[in-house]
């Protein structure tokens, strides 16, 4: 068999595993659906989606069809979206950084978003007219912002952007304990607390398409920049030897990692362990290549993010739990797989 005839065949095994991949993720969204006191099939939730989509009657009850529009379909597609994102960044970082336990919220995004939001729900900053996830978006960016400021201070590189990204989470999780304490009341502090652990309760149709249209952006941006990540895993200076510019690559990168971060973390909290650990089985999976680890990544964050959401809202029915209380659940005995692994190669 030659070279050419095996890459061939090896490029429809991948082009059809994506296309199984996505039939998979399909098909888990219509059946976490289904998963709840309604009494819905899978048959129902295509049916629904059809009819407003202008294509037949469904034939089910307002209630049901309410159900299905207005509250699984967008929370489940949220929490799809929400998966890729963050896979996606984790195997950015993890490129750029050199660091396999590196994640999106490295960059202090997370703590940022989330003095953000109780500036808004707590301070009452905005007088109404600013909503806790734009609260939230402005305070990751403020954050991102910082963090690029000190760590360009320090003479960039990529340990100063660690060393930075430390900082800054220090920074504004101290900032957002002293707003809480000296502040919030009761209410306010359990409010804050499960949007601090990641929730998805309140998503709506506004959420998922502009987080979809931020992720499909980045997956575009990091798709074209294939390439240069490839060679950013051998280092800086193998990356400019290859004809590479390696400050503006890397920044474009990092801006784009932090833009899809802060749009997630605004609309669903802080959501761990996601972006740190599905990197690794994608590469376990696809290889370490990243035109194919990219999309792989962001096809199993998808599914296991719909999943997780849906063990969330209904394990502990009628009381729902944060889905970062679920994935870190998940996520530690991963990690320490992970560790062990790299304890064993080294």
């Amino acid at each position: 068999m030659s070279t050419r005839t095996a890459r061939l065949e090896s490029r429809s095994t991948l082009g059809l595993l994506f296309v199984i991949g996505l039939a998979v993720l399909a098909f888990s969204v219509a059946l976490a659906i289904t998963i709840g006191p309604a009494n819905l099939s899978v048959r129902d939730v295509y049916a629904v989606v059809l009819e407003h989509w202008g294509v037949g009657s469904s034939g089910v009850s307002r209630i049901k069809d309410g159900i299905v529009w207005e509250l699984r379909l967008p929370r489940t597609l949220l929490a799809a979206v929400c998966g890729a994102g963050l896979a996606l960044c984790g195997v950015i970082m993890q490129s750029l950084l050199r660091n396999p336990l590196a994640d999106p919220f490295v960059l202090g995004i997370s703590s940022g978003a989330s003095t953000g939001a109780v500036m808004i729900a707590v301070l009452g900053i905005g007088g109404g007219v600013i909503s806790l996830s734009a609260g939230a978006f402005a305070g990751a960016v403020v954050s991102f912002g910082l963090v690029m400021l000190l760590a360009a201070g320090a003479g960039g590189g990529t340990s100063r952007v660690v060393l930075a990204g430390v900082a800054g989470t220090q920074l504004f999780s101290a900032l957002t304990s002293f707003i809480v304490i000296s502040s919030a009341d009761a209410e306010q502090t359990r409010g804050v607390l499960f949007w601090l652990l990641g929730s998805l309760a309140g998503a709506g149709w506004t959420d998922v398409v502009l987080c979809g249209a931020v992720v499909a952006a980045g997956i575009l941006v990091c798709l074209a920049q294939a390439p240069a990540l490839d060679a950013f895993t051998f280092g800086n200076n193998a990356a400019a030897t290859l004809g590479i510019p390696v400050q503006r690559v890397r920044l474009l990168l990092l801006t784009i990692t932090a833009l899809i971060t802060a749009a997630l973390v605004s609309a669903a909290g802080a959501i761990g362990f996601v972006g740190l650990v599905l990197p690794h089985a994608a590469r376990f999976l696809v290889g370490s290549r990243h035109s194919r680890l990219l999309p792989a990544t962001a096809l199993i964050g998808a599914i296991f993010m719909v999943w997780v959401d849906a063990i969330a809202r209904t394990a502990f029915a009628p009381q729902e739990i944060p889905v970062g209380v679920v994935t870190a659940l998940i996520g530690v005995p991963a990690f320490a797989v992970i560790l062990f692994r790299m304890r064993r190669s080294a």
